[in-house]
């Protein structure tokens, strides 16, 4: 099993590069949900897309980069927070 912080490492990654296509490129982001609809309804790939849709499909990538950049941020202030020694109470 992964550590926990190599597993945060990686899902904050994975949202990262997810919100980078999706805010680059949302006819992929269209394309894949059209084939996942059309799995369970007919004439899916009929379905006509709207502009407000893929501004909308760009705004969610650009808060997916946002927040997984910012975790990111943060595990790395974690991280040398960790390494820093201890202060000591007694030295006053």
């Amino acid at each position: 099993m992964l550590d926990c912080q190599k597993s945060r490492k990686l899902g904050a990654a994975v949202v990262l590069f997810q919100g980078v296509v999706t805010a680059l490129f949302p006819q992929i982001s269209v394309k894949f949900i059209k084939s996942m609809i059309g799995k369970n309804f007919d004439n899916a790939s009929a379905l006509e897309v709207k502009p407000a849709y893929r501004r909308q499909l760009r705004a969610v990538g650009v808060g997916m980069i946002a927040a997984a950049g910012t975790d990111l941020l943060l595990q790395s202030t974690e991280e040398m927070d960790d390494d820093l020694p201890a202060a000591d109470e007694d030295d006053e």
